[in-house]
């Protein structure tokens, strides 16, 4: 699921609110792969360098994905 919503956020170019509220639920519930893992820090990448733009306001998911490396 990671990957698939990692992969509509660098399609579009965005990544939406609702896309952000279920990688939480996905990371709090821990049931993720190694893959979703490197996916992610490809997205905190890509938003950081402003190619992939956050719909939400809110950087509570920026710093939870500050955490992966």
């Amino acid at each position: 699921m990671i990957r698939s919503l990692v992969e509509s956020a660098f399609q579009t170019g965005y990544l939406s609110v609702e896309s952000e509220g279920l990688l939480l639920q996905v990371l709090a519930a821990k049931s993720y792969l190694p893959d979703d893992l490197a996916a992610l820090v490809a997205l905190r990448n890509a938003v950081q360098a402003g190619t992939v733009k956050r719909e939400a306001p809110s950087s509570h998911w920026f710093e939870l994905l500050m955490q992966f490396k």
